[in-house]
């Protein structure tokens, strides 16, 4: 773009400066005789004039005609180039001296307010594309919007956009550029600026600290190295806003997707329960009749009553899991007795391995946690230490305070957990293969255990017991009183 101030061709300034000139020589020789301090003066307006108009070089060669316009018609012997008068060659060369200064003062103000008005027209038009940027809507695509602006706000014909992390290309302008895609991906690769000026064509790198993330491609706009550097930096931010966009249209989905499974797995629960209490008393009606069911049948119904139990176990786990994924577990904090709390999760292994844990000593303390929730983390751990060591080993509980946490311990004396399953088994439905068939599970226990105590600001993990086995710590929150 071109953002100087519009002049005359030299030609025609030369042409206008010279017949000025020539006119006024006329009429101060035959219509209006004057001094050559006049003539002087008036041949230096013209000069300025054609200055003004047509810069300095066209203004030195209509000087040059003045001042032999003016030796010649006014100092005298007058009609030759000579001079008496040695003072007359002093005021000669003065003219001429004064109209060259003059000229090329005039012509360097005149550059000055060309730049003043480009440097203005520089800032009015990167303002509006950092607006333009800024107040993008983000029901449309970030990078259509940017190109469109940039092709807008620059007047330019052909705008190319190329994000170099997703490889979309955006594009803004009337004219297409076919098969540039290529050439914008070699300008990313190599980070140098591309030009092509017989197509006035420009495609600049676009970095963001340092790292290269898309090129530009533009045609028709011409921009001093600060300027493009500007529109560069707010082209990144374009980018960057893209992605940000895109993050959050996908961390959206994922939340829409983890409320939906939340929600279709809570259908699916209250749809299981109904048969599946149904089951479970017809099986416990069957075990009921004793003696009269032979031996097989007692065996029967007592599969059916414990796999029933398990179905239910597994659903309950399946919809427990979806709801702290989905973000919709909401604390109800007390300050609990930790002695309280572990005896209530024992209880719920009446008949089902609850002779088998134990606390080694008195704890005292609260904790601040939500019970219901706190109860099923710790079931979860023990059921988990239960399934995985002999069948005759105790499962020992040890609580110890730290500054402002509650740590409990659960050991067994089971096969222990590799360093390397250390943090997986934490994961959803992750059974290692060694276990697999052996012990059965879904594989979500622990993960729940975990993700319950994360959402009290504590956390659960698995270290080597001293004396074999695995110890799992839950560090939790001790109650306000507790902590100080």
């Amino acid at each position: 773009m071109d953002f100087s101030l519009r002049k005359p061709s030299s030609a025609l300034g030369l042409a206008a400066g010279l017949g000025a000139v020539a006119a006024l020589t006329a009429g101060f020789t035959k219509l209006l005789p004057v001094n050559a301090s006049t003539a002087g003066f008036f041949y230096l307006l013209v000069v300025l004039g054609v200055a003004t108009t047509s810069g300095f070089r066209v203004a030195a060669a209509v000087s040059v005609a003045a001042m032999l316009c003016f030796n010649y018609f006014f100092f005298p012997p007058v009609g030759t180039f000579t001079i008496a008068d040695p003072a007359n060659w002093a005021a000669l060369f003065t003219f001429l001296l004064t109209a060259l200064v003059a000229s090329h003062l005039s012509d360097r103000a005149q550059e000055q307010a060309a730049e003043a008005r480009r440097r203005q027209l520089e800032t009015e038009q990167l303002y509006s594309l950092s607006r333009a940027i800024l107040l993008t809507e983000p029901s449309r695509p970030i990078g259509n919007q940017a190109a469109q602006s940039i092709a807008q706000i620059f007047d330019s014909p052909t705008v190319l956009l190329l994000d170099a992390k997703s490889n979309q290309c955006f594009r803004g302008g009337a004219q297409d550029l076919d098969g540039m895609e290529e050439r914008l991906k070699d300008v990313v690769r190599l980070a140098t600026h591309y030009q092509d000026e017989s197509r006035d064509l420009d495609i600049w790198p676009i970095a963001l600290g340092g790292d290269p993330i898309g090129a530009l491609a533009t045609v028709g706009i011409r921009l001093p190295d600060s300027a493009v550097h500007s529109m560069l930096n707010l082209v990144a931010i374009a980018l960057e806003r893209v992605r940000t966009q895109d993050t959050a249209n996908r961390a959206e989905a994922a939340r829409q997707s983890e409320e939906f499974k939340s929600t279709l797995l809570d259908a699916i629960a209250h749809e299981f329960k109904t048969p599946l209490t149904s089951i479970k008393a017809a099986a416990t009606g069957l075990r009921t009749l004793g003696h009269s069911l032979s031996p097989n049948q007692r065996e029967l119904a007592a599969i059916i009553d414990e796999e029933a139990d398990r179905l239910s176990h597994l659903v309950t786990e399946a919809v427990q899991m979806a709801e702290i994924d989905a973000g919709k577990v909401t604390l109800h904090r007390v300050p609990i007795p930790v002695a309280d709390l572990l005896a209530a999760a024992m209880e719920t292994f009446d008949g089902r391995g609850a002779e088998r844990l134990h606390l080694a000593t008195a704890v005292g303390g609260k904790v601040f946690v939500d019970r219901e929730l706190l109860i099923l983390a710790v079931r979860q751990v023990f059921d988990n230490a239960l399934k995985y060591s002999p069948p005759d080993s105790p499962v020992v509980c040890t609580a110890a305070h730290t500054p402002g946490r509650m740590l409990l311990r659960i050991v067994d004396q089971g096969p222990g957990v590799p360093e390397q399953d250390s943090d997986r088994i934490f994961e959803k439905f992750y059974r290692r293969a060694s276990v697999r068939e052996l012990v059965p599970g879904s594989g979500l226990g622990l993960s729940i255990a975990r993700e319950i105590a994360r959402v009290h600001g504590g956390d659960l993990w698995v270290e080597a017991a001293e004396a074999g086995g695995a110890a799992f710590c839950f560090s939790l929150p001790l109650a306000p009183g507790d902590a100080a």
